[in-house]
């Protein structure tokens, strides 16, 4: 076996064979834990990026030898646990991912043994409840139902029950429920001639994704401003299924595979018929983008939807390099610090949220490129909390400097996280906004 060190080669991943039963093998897996962690306890390049590293290094200095044999098998799952499936130390950290020929993927590792603990009967009813985003969010939509469900869940007595019965942490910051969902907000576009550019459909179809749709719907409604402003025809993919990543979180791949069922066929439909699809939440663009390639590489529909995904703001910054997007700016927005979510980062796009706020005159950027330690549901859970605000916590501060008016993440979970964080630490208070908002704002739409 090569004993080289590094790549000069960009990172590549290989298939999940899923579907194979040695995959859920666990002496299998088990086997392929202990070569991964040996190579990781040899290395240590990590220790810095989340829970799952400090976890294994300390159960392999408290054997006899201070070697990965030693450790008991039963703990690795508790370096699994700390694994929220970021994927940076794959892309950002690690030197012996694929081509090297030691072909450690880390991330899909800890994806195989969640999905053999899902597949065993082993995963709380609380983590499956949380990961039912399409079930959850049939409280959104009722005015009604919605104020009261909102207004309990304030209460101290709601969030204590929350943290007893479903393990969810009293005092972690968790969304509310929208009156009016995404879809019964969303206005049918203008008919406006489809002007495609060198590099960007002229023409988008938006995945508005779970959380825009039952939680933050007005974030939808300023990406459809953008569009309108620059007259840009859009379209709703129709009858939207959660694009799965919180079961990808779970280990749940069979519930992954039949969302994909649900929501490949009509934008494949819309991918074929030439729209850019669009998602304002960078976990599903990268659900879309390389999960689900990944798990099933012989769909040539899956693989149409990839090519046709974007992050809103790569296809802005792309039709402002196409000369169609308008900068006819009336606000100016003032110091914002931006935070790069790790689902962005690991999509290798480069800073193109804060390229496209570089745009807005009299704006400056503090871009803050680490991990805020929220994860989905990951850092809502009462066993985590206190680890994601401490793993936030750099964030947290450098998110303050230079006093912003605003706070800005295209994870608005992690912008949630972000400004609850800078509030427990005595930070300055600034206003939080999405970045498709900070934009709406700067057009003088929102």
């Amino acid at each position: 076996m090569s004993n080289r060190e590094g790549n000069l080669e960009a990172p590549t991943r290989h298939p999940l064979d899923w579907t194979n039963p040695d995959f859920y093998d666990e002496e299998k897996l088990n086997a392929e834990m202990e070569r991964v962690f040996d190579m990781c306890h040899g290395c240590r390049r990590c220790v810095n990026l989340c829970g799952s590293f400090p976890t294994l290094f300390d159960l392999v200095d408290e054997t006899e030898d201070g070697e990965v044999h030693g450790v008991d098998k039963k703990d690795y799952h508790k370096v699994v646990d700390d694994c929220y499936l970021c994927d940076v130390c794959y892309v950002t950290k690690c030197p012996y991912v694929p081509p090297h020929p030691w072909n450690l993927d880390f991330p899909h590792l800890m994806l195989r043994a969640k999905a053999v603990a899902f597949r065993k009967g082993e995963v709380k009813f609380r983590d499956k409840l949380l990961a039912s985003t399409d079930k959850l969010g049939m409280f959104a939509g009722i005015p009604i139902v919605t104020q009261a469900v909102n207004a309990v869940n304030r209460t101290a007595v709601a969030r204590s029950v929350m943290e007893s019965a479903l393990g969810v942490d009293s005092k972690a910051w968790i969304p509310e429920y929208a009156p009016k969902t995404f879809p019964q907000l969303a206005e049918p576009s203008k008919d406006f001639a489809v002007r495609d550019g060198a590099s960007t459909p002229g023409k988008v179809a938006i995945f508005s994704t779970c959380y825009i749709n039952y939680n933050e719907p007005g974030i939808g409604q300023d990406l459809l401003k953008i569009l309108d402003h620059n007259e840009i025809p859009y379209v709703i993919v129709e009858k939207q299924a959660c694009c799965g990543m919180p079961k990808l979180e779970l280990g749940d791949l069979e519930s992954v595979a039949t969302n994909k069922d649900k929501n490949i066929p009509a934008m494949a439909r819309l991918a074929r018929e030439g729209y850019a699809i669009v998602t304002p939440i960078p976990s599903c663009t990268l659900m879309f983008k390389q999960e689900l390639p990944l798990l099933f590489p012989g769909d040539p529909d899956v693989a149409l939807v990839r090519d046709a995904m974007w992050d809103p703001f790569e296809y802005l910054v792309e039709r402002n390099r196409d000369g169609l997007l308008k900068t006819d700016f009336k606000r100016e927005i003032g110091h914002v610090s931006y935070h790069i979510p790790c689902h962005s980062r690991v999509q290798a796009v480069g800073k193109k949220t804060a390229d496209t706020l570089k745009l807005i005159p009299g704006t400056q950027v503090n871009v803050v490129e680490r991990c805020s330690g929220h994860a989905g549901t990951w850092g809502v859970k009462k066993q985590f909390h206190a680890q994601a605000m401490k793993i936030g916590k750099p964030v947290f501060k450098a998110m303050a400097n230079n006093e912003p008016d605003f706070i800005s993440s295209d994870c608005q979970l992690a912008g949630h996280h972000i400004a609850q964080g800078m509030e427990e630490n005595g930070l300055k208070k600034a206003e939080m906004a999405h970045p498709l908002t900070l934009v709406a704002m700067a057009y003088g739409l929102s």
